[in-house]
């Protein structure tokens, strides 16, 4: 967190943004004093940055996992405007549930709890124990293998549903396939990504 002061609040935040590179209207910040007098006027704001919001993060799930008795460890990394947070912990099978369902859970319990914090809604994806990279990596095969299918075919494939997430995963990797499109529909945890073929 960073502390800018200046005469209005506007001034504060054109200084935050050229200190940070971060656009004016993509700061997240409070205005903590305002003050007026006769001849005088200054306002102060405190901006939050990622780092901040990730061990918010990453305090709540430790603190939150250990009214559970639980006891775990976290670390969290930015990439691509997305903050990353692993936790570790004896009992990493109970934090991933059925089918990873207890940590798609946690997942938007922490990324309620940073926005209601930050009031800004930050993407944040949760992994326990390296699940979800293992995960995405299967996703990523089944979604190369079904295309390969699709391109021989050309008879559309619907992927089993998957957390918003996974069907990223499966869009990434086959953009630029040749003759491959994929298109997301459904509701909820019914949404799926159906791979078809284009000419």
């Amino acid at each position: 967190m960073k502390t800018y002061t200046a005469k209005t609040v506007d001034e504060c935040l054109a200084a935050a943004s050229s200190e940070l590179g971060i656009a004016a209207n993509d700061l997240v910040y409070v205005v903590t004093e305002e003050k007026k007098t006769l001849f005088k006027k200054t306002a102060t704001i405190s901006v939050y940055e990622h780092d901040d919001a990730a061990k918010f993060g990453e305090e709540y799930l430790i603190s939150a996992l250990k009214g559970l008795g639980i006891e775990a460890t976290a670390s969290s990394v930015m990439e691509d405007d997305i903050i990353k947070i692993t936790l570790e912990s004896e009992r990493n099978p109970v934090l991933i549930g059925k089918a990873g369902r207890t940590l798609q859970a946690l997942n938007e319990l922490v990324k309620l709890a940073v926005s209601n914090k930050f009031r800004h809604r930050y993407r944040i994806l949760l992994d326990v124990g390296g699940y979800k990279e293992d995960k995405y990596d299967r996703v990523a095969r089944i979604a190369k293998r079904n295309a390969k299918e699709v391109q021989r075919n050309k008879i559309s494939v619907q992927l089993e549903p998957m957390t918003p997430d996974e069907r990223r995963i499966v869009h990434n990797t086959l953009t630029g396939w040749e003759h491959i499109k994929t298109e997301s529909s459904g509701e909820g945890r019914e949404r799926a990504v159906t791979i078809k073929y284009v000419d």
